[in-house]
């Protein structure tokens, strides 16, 4: 079993960091100052917990000048394929849908294998393939 609330204190937030260490910086090698950025205050994030309050996934979202972008989705590699991404995608669409006026444009930076898991939340493939840190994307969108 597992939850999905936002990360509103220092505890949270310091356990998301955690997992997005782990997930891209240590199983993808991404840069670790390419993966924690200058968006960390502003951005509005959340945090998957197990039964014993550890964490195994994460996620944010934040406003930018195009509209809404979702980004930093994360799931500790032994919670995959169990629902725990949908549940993360789901949290933080409804956080978006509770704060954002309906018809926002939302988008993000999809790895190639998540590209399933948010075209079930409505998003579509924009573009063509794109390297973002050594690691293929499609820009998704949809309207909120």
């Amino acid at each position: 079993m597992f939850r999905v609330i936002p990360a509103t204190n220092e505890e949270l937030k310091k356990k998301l960091f955690a997992i997005r260490e782990e997930v891209f910086v240590v199983e993808q090698e991404v840069a670790a100052e390419e993966e924690f950025d200058e968006y960390e205050d502003e951005s509005h994030h959340f945090v998957a917990l197990d039964e014993s309050d550890n964490p195994i996934g994460s996620a944010r979202w934040r406003y930018t000048d195009k509209g809404i972008k979702l980004e930093r989705f994360a799931a500790k590699k032994s919670w995959r394929g169990k629902g725990l991404g949908t549940a993360i995608v789901k949290a933080v669409m409804d956080d978006i849908a509770e704060k954002a006026e309906t018809g926002t444009y939302l988008y993000l930076h999809a790895q190639l294998t998540a590209v399933p898991l948010y075209s079930k939340f409505g998003f579509q493939t924009k573009g063509d393939q794109f390297d973002e840190c050594g690691i293929m994307h499609y820009l998704m969108w949809r309207k909120l």
